[in-house]
């Protein structure tokens, strides 16, 4: 099926697969921005993941919903909108049993002046060294989102993501 519709009215326990798009932002330092997602979310609350995810509305291009959904969730504006993963797809189920089911493309961006992260989105947030992110991944890799775990897995491998220190 192509076309479109409503967020709510798509994620469920059969979604058909759908875009979206993941993003993790960097800061001057080299570090990343992890969020902690609002406990109120639908699916996967109170779970660590990337910097923020969306879906493109109708006629509006991925870099466009990038700044659009890092302006809403972080209060933030965005620079250096780069294409990391485009080829990224994933499917998931929440214990709730909802399903993600998304043709996803995982993007890095840079920070352009502060935070101010919306608390229906985002729980807690925090800037870690990309050493930091990949041990805390393979010690406890059920704290983090099943996304962004796939993605860290590429992001590592095409070298976006270093265990090395940058700062």
């Amino acid at each position: 099926m192509i076309g479109e519709c409503e967020k709510s009215l798509v994620h469920g326990t059969n979604t058909p697969l759908h875009r979206a798009f993941s993003c993790y932002l960097f800061n001057d330092r080299g570090e990343v921005l992890v969020t902690r997602r609002a406990l109120s979310k639908l699916t996967w609350p109170g779970v660590w993941t990337n910097s923020f995810c969306g879906h493109p509305a109708p006629g509006e291009t991925f870099e466009e919903a990038i700044s659009r959904r890092a302006a809403q969730e972080l209060g933030a504006i965005v620079t250096d909108i780069t294409v990391a993963i485009p080829g990224f797809r994933y499917r998931a189920v929440d214990a709730s049993g909802v399903v993600e089911n998304e043709i996803c493309p995982v993007y890095t961006a840079r920070l352009e002046g502060a935070l101010d992260p919306a608390p229906s989105e985002v729980a807690e947030w925090s800037w870690v060294s990309q050493e930091s992110l990949i041990s805390s991944r393979a010690h406890t890799p059920f704290v983090f989102s099943p996304w962004m775990n796939e993605q860290l897995s590429q992001l590592i491998e095409s070298g976006r993501i270093s265990s090395e220190n940058r700062a």
